[in-house]
């Protein structure tokens, strides 16, 4: 089977990689790719959200399959002009993906499935913005109602920062939902799906904020891990039942079915499980570390999803252990990163047992040199036999990498490994 993988960031690196190691595999492609995906792979210089040059690329290289990775491809429709060029994807039609492309529209769905979530209200008048935020309180949750790569949500106890968020997300043209604040742990579940059929992956937990202790403002994740020992028991089931499964049949009624993978952003509350958000492609950085986990073969599975037929007794298997990953950022992320320093030490760290580089925003100079070009640069996954040797090892990967003013968490699956995850308790459980 020959594969073409659409996109250039950490999630496609971390694919591509899964799907080498697919026995049924026998070619990869990347389209635009990185630094990295390029050692790796053939890459092709072509833009990622143009649905015409992706499908002319598909059709020179033949492909037997299509995975669609980033958000902004899939929202611009690439996947439904390669269908009607007859490509199995990897990856929901513009419709369907519209429920990350608009929060309004997966709030409407998600109360037509009866899935829980947060109390909201969508709008793009400041005075509707002000009501809603004294109605909900704080901690305030402001979220660009449109595609923000991870960094168009706001949780602040200022009332100032909120309303100026808001206005920001209106005065471009846009809408905003107002939520009322989760509390609790977050978790990310993918779901595998061929618009009628679900089947979970591990759930994983990632690090939004830029500094330890979750400190700073929002970025795109800066580290993951699985598995998540401290989620009740039968929590994966659950998300499928009462969240995933509604969420897809909705979708599908609405003749609207969703294929490939939807990310389920979830907070563990006092009031139960509560959907954040959806996305319509796998999450960065937990991609990286939940496929490192995983042992059944990656391309046979998206085949399968992309031709609509999956199997829900399908039984994934996954290594024993753990693994978690860590996110090198460049100077200034997430606001304005410094672009262009070179990157060493890459080669050391496959000296670290179990421990890999995934490459996201990194480019090739006029000598050959691997540089920065994004704000998230890179990551380093580790496997371990538990989530202490991970990071241990995940961390002596990192030490031996070098970029100029690059920053990263030192504190990534450190509460979990140390068993301080807790749950909010209602009052009557205090009681």
């Amino acid at each position: 089977m020959k594969v073409l993988v659409v996109g250039p960031g950490g999630r496609e690196h971390a694919i591509i990689k899964s799907l080498l190691a697919d026995p049924k595999v026998s070619e990869v492609h990347a389209a635009p790719g990185n630094a990295g995906i390029a050692q790796d792979v053939p890459v092709h210089a072509v833009n990622a959200q143009d649905p015409e040059a992706v499908t002319e690329l598909a059709r020179q290289l033949h492909a037997d399959l299509v995975v669609v990775g980033p958000e902004a491809p899939l929202v611009a429709g690439v996947g439904d002009a390669l269908r009607a060029a007859g490509f199995p994807v990897f990856g929901p039609s513009k419709d369907a993906a519209h429920i990350e492309g608009s929060k309004a529209f997966a709030k409407e769905i998600m109360s037509a499935a009866n899935v829980p979530t947060a109390r909201a209200v969508a709008t793009s008048d400041m005075a509707d913005v002000r009501e809603a935020l004294t109605e909900f309180g704080a901690p305030h949750v402001v979220k660009d109602d449109g595609l923000a790569a991870g960094k168009g949500v706001v949780v602040t106890d200022e009332r100032d920062r909120a309303e100026a968020h808001a206005r920001e997300c209106i005065e471009a043209g846009g809408a905003v939902v107002i939520e009322e604040f989760l509390d609790g742990p977050e978790v990310s579940l993918f779901v595998i799906t061929d618009g009628e059929r679900v089947v979970p992956l591990i759930p994983a937990q990632d690090f939004k904020r830029v500094r330890d202790n979750d400190q700073g403002p929002n970025t795109g994740g800066m580290g993951a891990y699985t598995p998540l020992g401290w989620l009740p028991e039968g929590f994966t089931h659950e998300v499928v039942e009462r969240v995933a499964r509604p969420v897809v049949n909705e979708l599908r009624r609405r003749g609207a079915p969703f294929v490939g993978v939807l990310y389920c952003g979830l907070a563990v509350t006092k009031r139960g499980v509560q959907v954040i958000e959806f996305n319509a492609r796998f999450g960065d950085p937990e991609t990286q570390s939940v496929l490192a986990m995983l042992e059944s073969p990656l391309g046979e599975l998206m085949l399968d999803a992309a031709q609509g037929r999956l199997s829900e007794d399908r039984a994934l298997q996954w290594k024993p252990g753990a693994s978690v990953t860590v996110v090198l950022a460049a100077q200034n992320y997430p606001g304005a990163p410094r672009k262009g320093d070179v990157i060493t030490g890459l080669e050391q760290v496959g000296t670290v047992d179990e421990t890999h580089v995934i490459h996201a925003g990194t480019a090739t100079n006029d000598a050959g040199e691997v540089v920065s070009a994004g704000g998230r640069v890179l990551a380093v996954v580790s496997h371990g036999a538990d989530l202490n040797e991970a990071r241990e090892r995940g961390y002596r990967g990192m030490e031996v990498i070098s970029l100029p003013g690059a920053h990263y968490r030192s504190d990534i699956a450190l509460a979990a490994a140390e068993g301080r995850i807790t749950f909010p308790t209602t009052a009557e459980e205090q009681a």
